[in-house]
């Protein structure tokens, strides 16, 4: 009786392995983009001795992402963010995860975001201060810098309830950290760890610096208890606190605290980073912006109940994601065989959902390079897949800060795009750049101009 045969999704050749490593390492969207377009929706990538499956279909992200998600874990990448992220929420599995997300998700929940909307705000409209001492001087000001020292604010005042402006080498810290496990991803782990690599020294002093910040975080809040008690850390120490082991229980806090400081506020810093890049490329998508904001707010202090009345705002927030989603890729690893779009994936195989071609893929996308908000005004969403757009990922590990990182956004965008006008600074190139998250290389440089306000913005 002869063995069926089971058919493999195509893809380049193997003596392309050299290419291959280097797009890896240099190039990574350039990759993904490149095999999508010469060999289609699925695609079988050869490189030393892993197999990777690159599926592009709405269909192939629902099967493997919701409808068969227990059959697949984090993959590639994960395993080495595992290093210094350890098992937290973003990198852990099974009932572990399960139980790190029924301690961590009430904390999420809508009334309590809305209830701290406030600190947002507050924190916008310091930003626009800070940034209003720049205007007229014709010299570029980093705005992706500020930005990301805002949303780590933010998530201290909001999850944590706590003050993490003493803490102003964590971004240092997590820059190494990532480089560090994009480096073994790229090398597919097969640099030993032994080697005295300068690399290696920084990322062991980040992650000590990560423990440290955390140390202080928990020995803070020990010292001096939140009286609701709804905040993460106190969530954590009492959820640790029932560890038989102590030495467990300390490292499933330092691994969730440490997570969430990183997810907690880089995508959120991505979007908004990217969101101006775009604004500041289209003025008259800005200016559209600005005229819904002016209408809206007019010149009051904003409210989380403007939030519904955004909706344009909204669209352009959407429509960045899109274009520049702050996680770029969803890596799984296949527990067992499964069978994706009519094509076999053995067990162990690594298996890539990547939102940043899936987001340009011309089948749901017309012109799919093209920075257009109104894809999303509603007349234009009813037909399209629901797994063409992930943003935020689907499934059982559906982001659980998306509320919060659109509320943060929004309120970002909208508060800066009210007062300010920013344009983008000619000699600069801003270059995507493919981490855990997709951040923006170089930083972001741009122009501060003030726009006419009827009145002063009440603080």
């Amino acid at each position: 009786m002869t063995a069926r045969v089971r058919p493999v999704p195509p893809g380049p050749p193997r003596r392309a392995v050299f290419k291959l490593l280097r797009d890896l390492r240099a190039d990574r969207l350039g990759l993904m983009s490149g095999a999508v377009r010469e060999y289609g929706d699925a695609v079988r990538v050869t490189i030393g001795p892993k197999q990777l499956y690159i599926f592009n279909h709405p269909d192939h992200a629902k099967h493997v992402l919701a409808d068969n998600a227990a059959n697949y874990h984090k993959g590639i990448g994960y395993t080495e963010a595992k290093r210094a992220l350890g098992d937290g929420l973003l990198t852990s599995e099974g009932a572990l995860w399960k139980e790190q997300r029924r301690t961590i998700q009430p904390v999420f929940q809508h009334r309590r975001i809305s209830a701290r909307a406030d600190v947002i705000i507050d924190e916008a409209l310091d930003l626009v201060a800070r940034l209003r001492r720049h205007a007229g001087s014709g010299k570029p000001v980093d705005v992706l810098s500020e930005i990301t020292s805002l949303t780590l604010g933010v998530l201290g005042a909001t999850l944590l309830e706590a003050d993490l402006s003493a803490f102003d080498s964590v971004n240092h810290s997590f820059e190494a950290v990532q480089n560090q496990a994009m480096f073994e991803m790229e090398t597919l782990g097969v640099v030993p760890r032994w080697l005295p690599l300068k690399r290696r020294k920084t990322f062991r002093a980040a992650r000590a610096d990560l423990d440290r910040i955390v140390e202080s975080l928990v020995a803070q809040r020990k010292a001096h208890p939140v009286e609701t008690g709804d905040d993460v850390l106190t969530r954590l120490i009492t959820s640790t606190a029932r560890e038989p082991d102590r030495r467990v229980g300390h490292r499933r806090m330092r691994d969730e605290l440490v997570t969430l400081l990183l997810a907690g506020h880089e995508t959120t810093a991505s979007t908004v980073g990217w969101t101006m890049y775009l604004l500041s490329r289209h003025p008259a998508v800005a200016d559209r912006l600005h005229a819904e904001v002016s209408e809206v707010l007019a010149d009051r202090r904003p409210v989380y109940e403007d939030l519904r009345a955004l909706r344009y705002t909204n669209m352009v927030l959407q429509e960045a994601m899109r274009l520049y989603p702050p996680v770029w890729i969803l890596p799984r690893r296949a527990l067992a065989d499964d069978t994706v779009g009519g094509y076999h994936v053995p067990a162990g195989a690594e298996v890539l959902i990547c939102p940043y071609t899936l987001h340009r893929h011309p089948r749901y996308w017309v012109d799919p390079e093209r920075f257009d908000p109104d894809r999303f005004a509603p007349d234009r969403t009813v037909d399209r897949p629901r797994y063409a757009y992930l943003p935020f990922g689907a499934g059982p590990r559906f982001c659980v800060g998306n509320h919060l990182g659109m509320l943060e956004s929004t309120f970002i965008i909208a508060t800066l795009l009210r007062e300010l006008r920013f344009r983008k600074h000619p000699p600069s190139r801003v270059v995507p750049e493919p981490m855990m998250s997709l951040r923006l290389g170089g930083g972001l440089p741009l122009i501060v101009e003030t726009r006419p306000m009827s009145g002063n913005v009440a603080a």
